[in-house]
């Protein structure tokens, strides 16, 4: 369908569950994608709002609730402002970020479902449901565990196989247990409202067939449900528990609303937030455009059940576009969440800051757009250092350099008689910019960034074969008009890259004195008006990785793998607990004899500004002061920890943390719990002690 006839765009990215951080895989699948989208539409002057938020009902979140031994609403709090928080650290840049728990949320999903309510949209129906003796209370679906019929996997839950991807009901798990208990469940009546799905099945068909230029992956899995056997089936939008929105029927006391009738809702709720007095023109004007960005385990959610809601409600836009991305791999294993086999944003922000632009590169030069991908951290330091620092920052790093030192700053003017490498040079600099947009109009963001990256290349060459370095000896005039040139593509990529690298891209635009410019207008206004403006240096816009840094992601990888690994060995013993972390394997004593450890006191504490885990500490070794940046804020206060005495490893190579560097590290012990304890001196040991 032609976007080209909406007014608007409002664009949604999935609402990420409130139940742990968010990792490199809900990057590249949604989130990632959509920036770069609406950033796009943004510098091409199209009206466009960009809603997410935190999707905080479910039972995953009473789960965690319960194993914390705190309330459901903690859980959420502390992971909707890290996601928040994260999300605008990456550069992710919401219009709104919502939450779910939010009153005018609850409102709008319970006015929407009273409409529904209304017009005869559910159906009553009292069935068999699975109820846990032991906890005496009905189990949603994600309370429920077993064998997956599809695959055998022994840990399928009651809606969804992780394993194998393969959506279920509680009734097909194969010996089905009680989450909360362990319990076998028993299958008791209760009374719940269910959409009609069998029986809005043809009106759902017609909308996906009317749909065009959509992936192959999202119309074949909705054609999957739709020509499966039983086809279509009415599915429960009610559920029998305490979290969540109260379902707005007298007769439904201690029921919530479905969490997937309820998320979606949130990117309305959310809509209305933003835009209070003229919210309905984003949902219930068709000529806005409504695009979804998802994973494709949402698939069935966002093309079905709710375009199956919007239409029975009817006074609602139905997507238009739902460019599903597959799986982003990890080190060639699938990313886990309770495996812990996950590189996790608000980590990567604090152990690579500044260095945003790096992974958003790489996360869209290996996006798995049409099949599952893999990252890796090599992969990930070879992007970096050979593509963006390489490349694009040795680009404009030269031109900068040149143009500052040889011309007082000042943009030389452009050749008034161009050769044919000057126009070639031009029309690959012309042609960049409708390609890139071409192909992310068409969700092809690996395309469009190839393309954006072959203009820093062709710019390299250029330098190279004029090599104006030695022409300012032989032919100055010639030397100005190629800086001139090179100064002209450098600004069309500071405009050009800002959807994808929008740090860098910002830095070069302030220093060159460069405004926003309208996507169709870069080239013009490059040519026309860079020469003869005076550059500041941008600095370098990207910084090289190295091995080192490189290495401990991958240390601390194997770390995870080990200790899952070992924690899954223990857990299939039937005796066996798993008190303690797993032991390390051995090393020599040479290995040992090597780790300087002094005793330390703390002289002052202090958070590191903007980190949620980071502690500087100032510590007293006896015959120096040290700084330590340390990472557990999440565990002591400040002022617990002045004055106390701490256990230092004292020669561990420096390494510069948030802009502060650390000069050693602090030994702590670990309980099962996770909790970190001091290692405190004994018997008065002066700071700077050996301990060995």
């Amino acid at each position: 369908m032609n976007s080209n006839r909406f007014k608007r765009q409002l664009v949604t990215a999935a609402l990420p569950y409130a139940n742990g951080p968010l990792h490199i895989g809900h990057l590249a699948g949604c989130y990632l994608p959509a920036d770069i989208y609406v950033r796009y539409l943004r510098s091409k002057g199209e009206e466009v709002a960009f809603v997410c938020g935190s999707d905080e009902h479910g039972v995953a979140i009473t789960i965690k609730a319960r194993k914390e031994g705190i309330e459901p609403r903690q859980v959420v709090d502390r992971y909707h402002a890290q996601m928040r928080d994260s999300f605008a650290a990456f550069g992710i840049d919401f219009d709104i970020y919502g939450r779910t728990t939010d009153a005018l949320h609850a409102e709008t999903a319970q006015s929407f479902f009273k409409t529904l309510y209304d017009k005869g949209g559910f159906i009553e129906k009292t069935s068999e449901q699975y109820f846990d003796p032991e906890a005496q209370q009905f189990l949603a679906d994600r309370y429920i565990t077993g064998t997956c019929p599809v695959c055998s996997f022994e840990r399928a839950y009651g809606d969804q196989c992780e394993n194998c991807g393969s959506s279920l009901s509680p009734n097909d798990l194969i010996n089905p247990k009680s989450a909360l208990s362990g319990a076998t469940p028993e299958l008791r009546p209760t009374l719940n409202w269910y959409l009609p799905l069998d029986a809005m099945a043809p009106k759902i068909r017609s909308y996906i067939e009317s749909r065009s230029g959509w992936k192959p992956t999202v119309i074949g899995q909705c054609r999957s449900w739709l020509d499966s056997g039983d086809g279509l089936q009415a599915r429960s939008m009610t559920r029998d528990m305490d979290w969540g929105v109260p379902v707005p029927l007298p007769e439904a006391e201690g029921k919530v609303l479905y969490v997937w009738f309820d998320a979606p809702i949130g990117y309305i709720s959310a809509t209305r937030r933003l835009f209070p007095t003229d919210w309905e023109r984003w949902w219930k004007d068709p000529e806005t455009r409504l695009v979804h960005f998802i994973g494709k385990d949402n698939i069935v959610f966002h093309c079905i059940i709710f375009p199956g809601m919007l239409m029975e409600h009817g006074d609602y836009i139905v997507p238009d576009q739902v460019p599903a991305n597959e799986f982003l791999n990890l080190e060639g294993d699938k990313i886990s969440t309770s495996r812990n086999w996950a590189v996790w944003l608000h980590e990567y922000l604090e152990e690579f800051p500044d260095n945003q632009d790096a992974l958003r590169y790489t996360l869209c030069a290996s996006a798995p757009e049409s099949k599952d991908n893999d990252f890796t951290w090599k992969d990930f330091q070879a992007r970096n250092n050979n593509e963006l620092v390489a490349v694009f920052g040795n680009f404009v790093n030269r031109v900068s350099v040149l143009i500052r030192s040889n011309f007082d700053g000042v943009v030389p003017a452009l050749p008034a008689h161009p050769t044919e490498r000057d126009a070639a040079l031009f029309e690959v600099m012309e042609t960049a910019g409708v390609q890139i947009g071409q192909s992310i109009e068409q969700y092809r963001f690996r395309e469009a960034l190839s393309v954006l990256m072959d203009l820093a290349r062709a710019g390299n060459k250029y330098l190279a074969e004029e090599e104006p370095w030695k022409q300012l000896k032989t032919q100055p005039s010639r030397a100005a008009e190629v800086l001139g040139m090179g100064a002209v593509i450098s600004a069309a990529l500071a405009q050009w890259s800002a959807p994808f690298l929008p740090f860098a891209a910002a830095r070069l635009r302030q220093a060159w004195g460069l405004e926003v410019w309208s996507w169709g207008e870069v080239a013009r206004r490059a040519k026309t008006e860079v020469p003869g403006i005076r550059i500041d240096d941008p600095g370098l816009l990207f910084q090289k990785i190295d091995d080192a840094a490189i290495e401990a992601q991958k240390t601390k990888l194997d770390r995870r793998k080990a200790e899952m690994e070992a924690a899954t060995a223990v857990d299939s013993a039937p005796s066996a607990t798993l008190d303690f972390a797993p032991p390390k394997p051995a090393i020599s004593f040479d290995d040992f004899g090597k780790m300087d450890l002094r005793v330390g006191r703390v002289l002052s504490a202090e958070r590191v500004p903007k980190t949620d885990k980071l502690l500087k500490l100032e510590v007293d070794l006896g015959y120096e002061r040290r700084t330590v940046v340390s990472g557990i804020a999440q565990h002591f206060e400040p002022e617990q920890l002045v004055g106390k005495s701490v256990t230092v490893l004292a020669n561990l190579a420096p390494r510069t943390i948030k802009g502060i560097e650390s000069q050693g590290m602090l030994l702590f012990a670990e309980d099962a719990s996770g909790r970190l304890h001091l290692l405190e001196g004994e018997g008065g040991a002066r700071p700077g002690s050996a301990i060995g």
